[in-house]
């Protein structure tokens, strides 16, 4: 099979501006998502969903351009030239800037990693964050992405849509059972958003990760756009009711002074 020899997706067929190159390349470059940090050809063409010779051409290109490195046993890792991919996005979003003395300041008071998320699509991305303790096995790095349906932070986002915005993102989402305990049932997803939009809070308990807990709030902005801040926990911290009413007024506490800081900035 040829790289030409896959169907476009229906949302690619409907236009002819789409470059079908451009998107296998971005999605090779997403395949390096830090665990591990070198994969083979073969992984990343399995990874990407294209043919082995497609993902070979990304990866030479890639490499010649400087965003990919190849070891000596043939496999590639992403260089730091790749950062400035989302410099832009990043120098011109002061939110990142605002949290940080904010993230430090509650994690270095309540001894846990505390962290803000944008929603983008289906999935959240780490926009900020400050690490107390490596609790998940996934390290959580700036611009790491996890599914919105499975995450306290992506329930407070997908609280802060419309019913129907939120509905339809589901619908897109893959609603994988990550752990015996996760919430893999449409219905029982939509039921906990909306319980999320009533109370204003998530709290996701061994949904993601087994022995992983997190509690989020929103964060609005002067524009009205959400972002979410969340502190992530180990259950055996204690019982679910007693660390959410440890955390979560503290948690409140800094979303209300970054509000406030963001309104000031008009961000």
């Amino acid at each position: 099979m040829t790289e030409s020899d896959a169907a476009p997706t229906a949302d690619a067929a409907a236009t002819a501006d789409f470059v079908q190159s451009l998107a296998r390349g971005l999605a090779v470059i997403r395949t390096f998502d830090g665990e591990p940090a070198e994969l083979s050809l073969a992984e990343v063409a399995r990874r990407a969903e294209i043919p082995r010779a497609a993902a070979r051409r990304f990866l030479r290109t890639l490499e010649q351009l400087g965003y990919v490195r190849a070891t000596a046993d043939a496999r590639f890792l992403l260089t730091p030239r790749v950062l400035e991919l989302g410099y832009g996005y990043l120098s011109s979003l002061s939110l990142p800037e605002i949290v940080q003395p904010h993230l430090d300041a509650l994690s270095h008071q309540i001894g846990e990693s505390v962290s803000v998320a944008v929603l983008d699509g289906d999935e959240i991305v780490y926009v900020a964050r400050a690490a107390a303790r490596r609790i998940m096995s996934v390290r959580i790095t700036i611009g790491t992405r996890l599914p919105a349906f499975a995450t306290s932070m992506g329930r407070v986002l997908l609280a802060a849509l419309p019913e129907a915005d939120a509905a339809a993102v589901l619908d897109a989402s893959k609603l994988v059972a990550y752990t015996p305990r996760t919430r893999a049932d449409r219905a029982a997803v939509i039921a906990e958003v909306d319980a999320v939009r009533d109370q204003g809070w998530a709290m996701v308990d061994g949904e993601l990760e087994e022995g992983l807990r997190s509690i989020a709030v929103p964060l609005v902005t002067r524009s009205g756009a959400t972002a979410a801040l969340n502190v992530s926990t180990s259950t055996a911290r204690g019982a679910a009711e007693d660390v959410r009413a440890e955390l979560l007024p503290a948690l409140q506490h800094t979303a209300s002074l970054i509000e406030t800081e963001l309104r000031a900035a008009r961000v």
